[in-house]
């Protein structure tokens, strides 16, 4: 794997990372139901996501 690849990775790790964080403290906050579950559903897509591009480095 090239260097810049690499850049590119770690990059989207953070921003996966970030993404799961914000999704799970919005969701925290939506008092709709349907609205909550919709935005926690992203926050879990966002750490397989994360997930996948980890398993890339190993």
């Amino acid at each position: 794997m090239t260097s810049k690849e690499l850049l590119y990775i770690e990059d989207a790790l953070g921003h996966e990372k970030y993404f799961q964080s914000k999704c799970k403290e919005t969701a925290e906050k939506i008092e709709d139901e349907e609205l909550r579950g919709f935005v926690s559903d992203l926050a879990m897509k966002h750490g397989e996501m994360f997930g996948s591009f980890y398993s890339l480095l190993q």
